[in-house]
């Protein structure tokens, strides 16, 4: 499956909502979806682990990787696979860096992955203007008030919202990590989240159909 993303790259935030776990992995996934051997795709982890480069990277995320390093020399980035990988601090100073990382990548698909009381913050900064869309990984048996409140609140800033009901599988959280889960492999993200967050199409939804999409 091709995914196609927009010339000026959409912006998506990844988030948990209570205590669901997987949602970095989830965030890796949709940022390998939006990637091609031409155009890589910039991961912002906010509060993660300095990356690693890896082995195998694609010309397309190592010339990523050199932008971010010239515009911004003391970034934690890493070209991993089709993704360039950027850890961030989760205070002020942290999301002024992804801000900046952000607009050196603008042109390609820039995926932010956050703790939830991280992205309530992230949301309300300048980083939050250019958040396009949400995907939220939720237990329903566990969250889904909470759920439906978090919904309700991001529709309502005009966001594209997903919700990931199960987390993806060990085998698919580890090859997005590494940069190398398409966006049709086994065990990756469904086409209508790709196609929701990632697509030039979900933009032309209106705030009601995409409401009821996304309804827990």
């Amino acid at each position: 499956m091709r995914v196609s993303v927009p010339t000026a790259g959409p912006a998506v935030l990844v988030t948990a909502v209570g205590a669901a776990e997987g949602s970095r992995g989830a965030a890796a996934a949709l940022a390998c979806a939006g990637a091609d051997v031409d155009r890589a795709t910039l991961l912002i982890d906010v509060g993660g682990r300095p990356p690693r480069p890896t082995l195998l990277a694609s010309a397309a995320a190592q010339r990523l990787e050199e932008r971010l390093v010239a515009h911004l020399p003391a970034a934690r980035v890493a070209a991993r696979g089709h993704v360039c990988h950027l850890a961030v601090g989760d205070d002020p100073d942290g999301l002024d860096l992804s801000l900046a990382a952000a607009a050196v990548a603008r042109d390609e698909l820039r995926v932010v992955h956050a703790a939830p009381a991280v992205a309530q913050a992230l949301l309300g900064s300048p980083l939050g203007e250019e958040v396009t869309g949400v995907l939220l990984r939720a237990d329903l048996s566990d969250d889904r008030p909470l759920l439906a409140l978090a919904v309700a609140g991001l529709l309502g800033r005009g966001l594209a919202v997903a919700v990931l009901k199960r987390r993806l599988p060990w085998v698919a959280e580890r090859r997005a990590l590494f940069g190398a889960l398409p966006a049709d492999a086994a065990g990756g993200l469904s086409a209508p989240i790709l196609r929701k967050l990632l697509s030039e199409s979900c933009y032309g939804d209106s705030r009601d159909q995409r409401a009821d999409e996304t309804t827990p």
